[in-house]
């Protein structure tokens, strides 16, 4: 299937840098983005100042308000966002075609990974999964970034991998598309903790073993969803965990920093906090776990800080104290 030309829906950092690897890569690229004054600027001044700054973008990337054929679909829309985003677009543009996922998270009331919520709104399109540890800063500025993009088809993966990958953006294809979106949207989750772990000033010892014990955690979530736990040892597990649980860059580490040093979720968000996905994805992970009877006492317990029912202090006391087992 021809692969050269990529579509780009959301003009967020996240997609604007997408478009520039896109672009970077050799591909014609479009970013479709909903407010008309951002497509301006990205024509004519091939910035997009709101969420990149003075980064250049590429030439080559044309910026529009109304989705057109695309040989690539990219969806780059925040994860509560993905159903709303596909809906407006015409099916007819996704039957037949690679639509790459690049949210990490789950959704709000359905429980649905992004390829599930794809399959509800598309189920012509063919679904990869983007994942990895990676900024959108540093995509944009042509910082050297690996990824992970996981299909179903072996030939279909290694050749969009292909056509994604450029000097300094190199994804690498795998098969495991339920790994990799669950270790996306779950190392959010454990990003808040860490964050909250270093705002309360518990230590980096404390931080190391949240991560140690959160990779433990959703390798059996992984597991119990019928992916491979095999692919936590790669960009999209281990990689992306401890990028996000480790950088002040991570919002969601940020988010968790805040939350560590005693305020409300509200209070951080009316303090003009960026977006953090594992806020959203929090309760619905506990959720999930619930549903397939998975132990996941580091979920919870971000849970309970997020809802307000406890502070940092007591969660970490609690996790303390609970019985001592065998490692796993």
């Amino acid at each position: 299937m021809p692969l050269e030309t990529v579509s780009v829906i959301g003009g967020g950092a996240w997609g604007t840098a997408l478009a520039q690897a896109a672009a970077m890569a050799g591909r014609r690229v479009s970013l479709v983005a909903r407010d008309p004054d951002l497509v301006e600027e990205i024509n004519s001044g091939h910035t997009n100042s709101r969420f990149l700054g003075a980064q250049v973008l590429h030439a080559g990337i044309v910026a529009t308000t109304i989705a057109t054929p695309a040989d690539i679909v990219i969806l780059a829309v925040p994860a509560q966002s993905s159903r709303a985003a596909l809906a407006v677009l015409d099916p007819a543009l996704l039957a037949g075609k690679p639509v790459v996922l690049s949210a990490k998270g789950l959704e709000t009331g359905t429980l649905e990974r992004q390829s599930e919520i794809l399959l509800d709104m598309a189920p012509d399109a063919i679904p990869f999964v983007l994942s990895g540890p990676s900024f959108a800063v540093d995509v944009a500025a042509g910082r050297p970034t690996a990824v992970t993009l996981a299909g179903d088809d072996a030939n279909q993966t290694s050749a969009l991998a292909a056509a994604l990958a450029g000097p300094s953006f190199r994804p690498y294809a795998a098969d495991d598309r339920i790994g990799v979106e669950i270790a996306g949207a779950l190392k959010n989750v454990y990003a808040l903790a860490a964050g909250a772990i270093e705002g309360a000033g518990l230590g980096a010892s404390a931080r190391s073993a949240l991560i140690a014990r959160a990779f433990a955690e959703m390798a059996r979530m992984v597991s119990a969803m019928g992916g491979s736990a095999a692919t936590l040892t790669g960009l999209a597990g281990l990689g992306d965990l401890t990028l996000t649980c480790t950088s002040v860059q991570s919002r969601n580490y940020q988010f968790g920093m805040a939350l560590g040093r005693g305020q409300s979720v509200e209070a951080i968000i009316a303090g003009g906090a960026g977006l953090a996905e594992g806020v959203a994805t929090t309760p619905v992970a506990e959720a999930l776990a619930k549903s397939l009877d998975v132990e996941v006492p580091l979920i919870q317990a971000v849970h309970a800080v997020l809802s307000g029912r406890a502070d940092i202090a007591t969660v970490v006391a609690g996790l303390m104290s609970r019985p001592l087992k065998r490692e796993d």
